[in-house]
C-alpha cells in the first residue's frame, strides 16, 4: 500500500514539475557524409533531433533522472552480395539536471574514457542545442578501392535503471561502476521504486538506427 502511494506521488509530481513544451516532431537520427574530397580524412556527422524533447524523457530529466545516449557507428564495405564490418566507434552523452540551480549539464565520453563536460549551466532549450549539434564521428574508411557505408545505432536510456546512486561515480571517470553491491533492504526498496517509476512513465529504453548512402573509393 505504501509503495503504491509513493509511486502515485512520484508520478503526480513529475506531471507538474516539467514544463510542457511544444511538439518538436518525431525523433530523428541522421548520418551525413563529408564532401567527396574528404571521405578518407573526415568521419560522418551524426545528428539526433527530438530525442530528449519527448514528454516522457523530459519529465524524467526534470525529476533528476539522468539520460544516457549511447552511439555506435559502424563502417561497412560492400562487395557483391557480402557486407563486411571494417571498423566501429562508440561514445556516450549523459545529461544531468541540477534541481537547485535548475540547469542542465552535458557530458561526453569517447570509447569508454573519462567524461568531459561539453555544456553546463544550461537551460532546457540550450541543452537540446548542445545534444543535437552534429558530432563528427572519429572513423573513416581505409584508402582502398571499395564501396562503403556507415550505420549508426543510438540507444537512449534512463540511468536509474542500472543504479541512479552511481551516476556521480560514473561521471567522475569510473565508467564501469560496480552495480551488484550488497545493499540494505531500504536501499533496495528505493532502487526498486525508481525502476518501477521509470517504467510507468515510459522512459526506460529506446533504440534508433540510421544508415548513410553507399559511397565508392577508387
Amino acid at each position: 500500500m505504501r509503495l503504491a502511494l509513493l509511486v502515485a506521488v512520484l508520478i503526480s509530481s513529475a506531471s507538474v514539475a516539467a514544463p510542457l513544451l511544444s511538439a518538436q516532431g518525431r525523433p530523428l537520427l541522421s548520418v551525413e557524409l563529408p564532401e567527396t574530397s574528404k571521405l578518407t580524412t573526415d568521419g560522418p556527422a551524426i545528428r539526433s533531433r527530438g530525442i530528449l524533447s519527448r514528454r516522457e524523457t523530459r519529465e524524467l530529466l526534470f525529476q533528476s533522472f539522468p539520460s544516457r545516449l549511447h552511439y555506435r557507428v559502424e563502417l561497412w564495405s560492400r562487395s557483391g552480395f557480402f557486407n563486411e564490418l571494417r571498423e566501429s566507434v562508440e561514445w556516450d552523452v549523459v545529461v544531468t539536471y541540477d534541481p537547485l540551480a535548475k540547469t542542465f549539464r552535458v557530458h561526453r565520453s569517447l570509447d569508454g574514457r573519462s567524461f568531459t563536460v561539453v555544456g553546463s549551466g544550461l537551460q532546457f532549450d540550450q541543452m537540446l542545442l548542445v545534444v543535437e549539434n552534429a558530432f563528427q564521428a572519429p572513423i573513416r574508411p581505409p584508402r582502398r578501392a571499395d564501396r562503403y557505408y556507415y550505420e549508426v545505432v543510438l540507444v537512449v536510456e534512463t540511468l536509474s535503471i542500472s543504479d541512479l546512486d552511481e551516476v556521480e561515480r560514473w561521471l567522475r571517470g569510473e565508467v564501469q561502476p560496480a552495480i551488484r553491491l550488497q545493499r540494505n533492504p531500504g536501499t533496495a526498496l528505493a532502487s526498486g521504486v525508481r525502476r518501477l517509476f521509470v517504467r510507468l512513465i515510459g522512459g526506460e529504453r529506446d533504440q534508433f538506427q540510421a544508415r548513410s548512402g553507399t559511397f565508392r573509393l577508387g
